[in-house]
């Protein structure tokens, strides 16, 4: 049996939050305690990226983690929130399992287009470079705090993962899903960061046009990560798309 790393809080309707590639599970803290709070279960799984042996590091090995694990938790009709590879996840996992799915919600999402550092980190043993890098996801470069910098500094600078780093990147890339996408029929929010360098704007804009049945909202003064830069708007945001009926705040 799989051992897995998770979080897991409150009860009722199953919300599955999905980490990006350079993320962790800290990255949804306030989403996690927001909604955990009003009739939500919250899971958060650690996704394998530094774990399954590499030749089998991809995206769609991802999906098919997120499968057994689904499974392993008896997890019904879950909602899917993915940042970034995560959503690329959640994209991938809904496509294969319509019927397991009962809402999407893509942020900074890949899967069509994405900014990287490029191939390799030319510059990864200087620390101030690996600072503006990740200052450069957020709008407010303030939101890189000094643990998240450090995090990934150290992640580029050990061989192993920043050899995994880029095979994830790469596999995500290649795995264009526009082709895919207007056969997704799941419910779908798209929450996007209006100043996204990482996936910009133009790449919501066709999420929006490929997926049948989503809807977009941006989000102003905002980067590649909304749940992290403005929290409290974010869960707003969600929270009354949900179920707009119910929830109103």
């Amino acid at each position: 049996m799989k051992n897995y790393n998770y979080i897991e809080k409150g009860e009722g309707q199953v919300i599955i939050l999905l980490h990006g590639l350079m993320g962790g599970l800290s990255n949804f803290k306030d989403v996690i305690d927001f909604f955990s709070s009003k009739n939500y279960k919250v899971v958060i799984p650690e996704l394998p990226i530094y774990t399954l042996p590499l030749k089998e590091t991809s995206v769609t090995a991802f999906s098919d983690f997120l499968e057994d694990f689904v499974k392993f938790k008896k997890l019904n009709n879950p909602i899917l929130l993915g940042n970034s590879l995560g959503g690329h996840i959640g994209l991938i996992f809904s496509n294969k399992n319509p019927n397991l799915v009962k809402s999407l919600v893509l942020t900074g999402s890949s899967g069509l287009y994405e900014n990287s550092m490029g191939e390799s980190y030319p510059k990864r043993e200087n620390y101030n470079y690996i600072k503006r890098k990740t200052e450069e996801v957020f709008y407010n470069p303030k939101v890189a705090t000094k643990v998240i910098v450090d995090e990934v500094f150290e992640t580029v600078n050990d061989r192993d993962k920043l050899v995994r780093t880029l095979a994830i990147a790469k596999s995500a890339i290649r795995h264009n899903m526009s082709s895919d996408l207007p056969n997704i029929k799941t419910p779908t929010l798209l929450i996007w960061g209006e100043n996204d360098l990482v996936t910009p704007p133009e790449v919501a804009i066709e999420f929006n046009s490929l997926l049948p049945n989503s809807e977009l909202i941006w989000m102003k003064k905002c980067g590649h990560a909304p749940m992290m830069e403005h929290p409290k708007e974010f869960n707003r945001i969600l929270f009354n798309w949900l179920d707009p009926k119910k929830n109103s705040i």
